[in-house]
């Protein structure tokens, strides 16, 4: 057993070391110190006008982040738009469901600086800054964003299949999935506590609520709370004439940064399978657990996290651009 844990620990170690890249290194605090000396105060408060005016925007942000580093690494390549050449990240089948206000405040923070410091900043470090600004406004736990990403010079539909978690895998998939990312079982579970926000449509989880036995119509996953699934049939009974129909993700506080996500899933009140199944799974549920009881713990892994997550796959130098428009290469023909 000892030996076990001894080759997991060196494995997740080796995989923390591959993510240490050399690009990741030139990342610094200060980037754009002598630069944009005022790009972070730009942001802030461009992401804090968009937040009060448009409560779900710090959500879409943060799903629009992860979307972007998970495939293919941070560099704002899910923000480009497909063209006559290109079908691009975003219309990929995992993408097209990601909320505009995500994208919306991008353009709003980069058309400020572009004001301010016109072909300075990238789209990538926007998004990196931006998701930290309104988690911090909802509540959640501050952490380091380093600077210095550069923006991808491609960005293809394709590239994006099987790079994402699905709202039915099981918690073995995800680990899988996960690992290969560099990130372990906790940082998994930690980062899935971003469901504490947001909303899912009901096709992503319909079939836990309707015929789950493959027979009664209104037969519900039995890991649902009964009242949950019921008031949730409900609230989707139309999800097939109107696919736009959703759900919160946490129904007790949707739009409070906390760890009452944990303790929904305890209570059979997770709204996808994949979530519901982390409370479940011997490897996981003893951090379900933990969070659920601790919200200082969650916080403090969850930032953890988020740093790590922020440098995945990153570009500097000339592998890539800092674009003038989020949503176009420099070059057309790149």
């Amino acid at each position: 057993m000892a030996r076990r844990a001894l080759v997991t620990s060196i494995a997740a170690l080796v995989a923390v070391l591959l993510l240490a890249t050399p690009a990741a290194a030139k990342l610094t605090a200060t980037y754009y110190q002598k630069t944009c000396p005022k790009a972070e105060q730009i942001v802030s408060e461009v992401v804090t006008a968009k937040q009060i005016t448009t409560p779900i925007t710090a959500a879409g942000a943060l799903r629009l982040f992860f979307h972007d580093c998970f495939a293919g690494g941070c560099d704002a390549s899910v923000l480009v738009s497909t063209n006559a050449f290109n079908r691009a990240e975003r219309d990929a089948d995992d993408n097209v469901s990601l909320p505009g206000d995500g994208f919306d405040v991008v353009v709003r923070a980069k058309t400020a600086l572009e004001l301010q410091c016109p072909g300075v900043v990238s789209c990538a470090d926007v998004l990196a800054l931006a998701t930290r600004e309104l988690l911090i406004m909802l509540g959640g736990p501050f952490y380091h964003v380093r600077l210095g990403r550069k923006d991808a010079l491609n960005s293809t539909a394709a590239s994006v299949e099987g790079q994402l978690p699905g709202p039915s895998m099981t918690v073995d998939q995800l680990i899988s999935l996960f690992a290969r990312k560099g990130f372990t079982a906790q940082e998994l579970v930690a980062l899935s506590g971003a469901h504490t926000v947001g909303f899912s449509h009901c096709d992503q989880f319909a079939s836990r609520i309707y015929a789950y036995d493959g027979r009664d119509r209104n037969a519900h996953d039995p890991a649902m709370n009964p009242r949950f699934a019921q008031a949730l049939q409900k609230a989707c009974a139309n999800y097939t004439k109107d696919p736009t129909i959703a759900a919160f993700n946490d129904v007790m506080t949707p739009g409070k940064f906390d760890n009452l996500y944990y303790q929904n899933l305890l209570r059979g009140l997770g709204l996808l399978a994949s979530d519901q199944a982390l409370a479940a799974h011997p490897q996981t549920k003893p951090l379900v657990q933990l969070y659920a009881a601790n919200q200082t713990a969650f916080f403090r892994d969850f930032a953890h996290a988020m740093e790590k997550l922020s440098v995945l796959g990153v570009k500097t130098g000339r592998k890539g651009e800092v674009r003038r428009r989020c949503d176009a290469f420099n070059n057309l023909s790149t």
